[in-house]
């Protein structure tokens, strides 16, 4: 690794782009594999090798000449991004309860009212959603009542609940339905998805270079092989909530009051895609001092998400809180000892510690953020919170991890990529592997210590190049000449 960084430009961006040609190769292969029931360990196995592929053609990116680091960012952003259009969803469900918010929302009705399975509904079904008979032999797809007698099942996940997504994702649901040709299944919300990353990618590259940064940052979003995996492929509506955040970070970053008010709406709007997102909040007020400062941001976002709600609370008969209770208590967060959730933390704590020691933990690095943060680099707060966050919680699903990945993105500490890893190992490996707790600890211990790692590493060569400028500094260092020999 050390020999790509010591490369000439020239041969650095032939390197460069030949890893980017066998990572997008490898991604295609990955995607078209459609191992997670059959072969979850072959299947990551293809995926870390990406990861691998991905780590090359970031280190010869190094020498690349500055000149060509734009082009060269972007290509290998759209080559990287369209492998994930070559196949169906492979290892979540979760774009076909999109599909179906969408048609139901398209029919005049709220998304919030009905179960996927309710009889008052079958007039929306078709064959692609809702198979019958022997098309439901497969071990993605939910057995549902059946409405003349035959065996009927849907690829949507957990047809007996009510959605749980907020009222900006239904948007984007419906607006992708309505877009849609008859018949195009789930090619639409892909193709969203790689929109709205393209989207990020640019984002990304406009901050950096409006702010005179190293545009090489942004390859760590463009390149990574969890973009095309979980936003593209899988089309995870996180990756909107990403492109809001990105963007609402960018503008909090001015002193313009209304730059930062505008940001502060993006950040409402992200967070009312997918809740996730609030936890930039705190990067957001990054080194704030006056509560004007402060209120320009948590106003705007507070007032947008629940505007953004509004129409729904009125036009929906039931909760537009939707699963989300449900959601909780089923992934464990609310119980400590039901899952792998807080693994790390019940390692050394009792199982009922963890979810009040976790509160304490991120609020402190939350309070550390707002008064040391620098508030032209919010998203460097954003980072810590959010990494940390992760890092206690240990989450079972790798999507939630494509906000960190932004976030590295604009701030550069690539040490916390290796969170989106763990969790593609905790979420690709247990299911086969089945020993989830342990997994989590080995994945996410890995993870937490190359943070940790390169903290201190970085720290240490900070110090070591403030030394020789104290040294330069100090009166008592400068050399003293002999009496009589200075200049008249």
């Amino acid at each position: 690794m050390k020999a790509l960084t010591a490369l000439t430009p020239r041969t650095a961006l032939v390197i460069s782009a030949l890893a980017l040609a066998v990572l997008t190769t490898f991604l295609a292969r990955t995607i078209m594999y459609g191992g997670y029931f059959s072969d979850s360990v072959g299947l990551f196995c293809w995926y870390a090798a990406c990861w691998v592929l991905f780590t090359v053609a970031l280190l010869a990116l190094r020498r690349v000449p500055a000149r060509s680091v734009a082009w060269l960012i972007a290509a290998g952003a759209v080559a990287v991004t369209l492998t994930g259009l070559v196949g169906p969803p492979r290892t979540s469900t979760d774009s076909y309860r999109y599909a179906w918010d969408g048609r139901v929302q398209s029919a005049g009705i709220s998304p919030y009212d009905h179960t996927p399975q309710d009889p008052a509904l079958a007039g929306l079904r078709d064959p692609w959603l809702f198979p019958t008979g022997a098309a439901c032999a497969g071990p993605d797809l939910a057995p549902v009542p059946p409405t003349d007698g035959t065996r009927d099942c849907t690829r949507i996940n957990r047809p007996a609940v009510h959605t749980i997504y907020p009222p900006v994702a239904e948007v984007y649901f419906l607006a992708v339905d309505v877009l849609s040709p008859a018949g195009a299944r789930h090619k639409p919300l892909q193709i969203g998805a790689a929109l709205v990353s393209f989207g990020v990618t640019g984002t990304l590259l406009l901050i950096l270079r409006r702010r005179g940064d190293d545009l090489r940052k942004a390859a760590y979003w463009a390149w990574c092989p969890a973009v095309p995996v979980e936003a593209v492929n899988n089309a995870h509506v996180d990756v909107l909530g990403v492109l809001l955040a990105v963007a609402g970070l960018g503008l909090v970053a001015s002193r313009a009051l209304t730059r930062r008010a505008a940001g502060g709406v993006l950040i409402g709007a992200a967070v009312a895609t997918k809740l996730m997102p609030a936890v930039v909040l705190p990067g957001a007020l990054s080194g704030v001092r006056r509560v004007r400062d402060a209120a320009a941001v948590l106003l705007p976002a507070a007032l947008f998400a629940v505007l953004a709600y509004l129409p729904y609370v009125l036009l929906s008969h039931g909760s537009v809180f939707g699963y989300l209770g449900g959601y909780v208590e089923e992934e464990g967060y609310d119980d400590a000892s039901a899952g792998s959730r807080y693994s790390l933390l019940r390692l050394v704590l009792p199982d009922t510690w963890a979810f009040p020691v976790l509160l304490v933990i991120v609020a402190a690095v939350s309070l550390y953020v707002m008064w040391r943060g620098d508030p032209r680099r919010p998203w460097s707060g954003a980072l810590l919170v959010t990494g940390w966050s992760f890092v206690l919680l240990t989450p079972g699903y790798s999507w939630y991890a494509l906000l960190l990945i932004a976030l590295v993105a604009l701030d550069g500490r690539w040490e916390w990529l290796g969170i989106p890893l763990a969790g593609a190992a905790v979420y690709v490996l247990a299911p086969t592997l089945r020993f989830q707790p342990s997994l989590s600890n080995i994945a996410y211990g890995a993870a937490a210590a190359l943070v940790l790692v390169m903290t201190w590493v970085r720290r240490r060569r900070a110090h070591a190049r403030q030394r020789p400028r104290r040294r330069l500094m100090d009166p008592s260092t400068a050399p003293t000449l002999p009496l009589g020999t200075g200049p008249d």
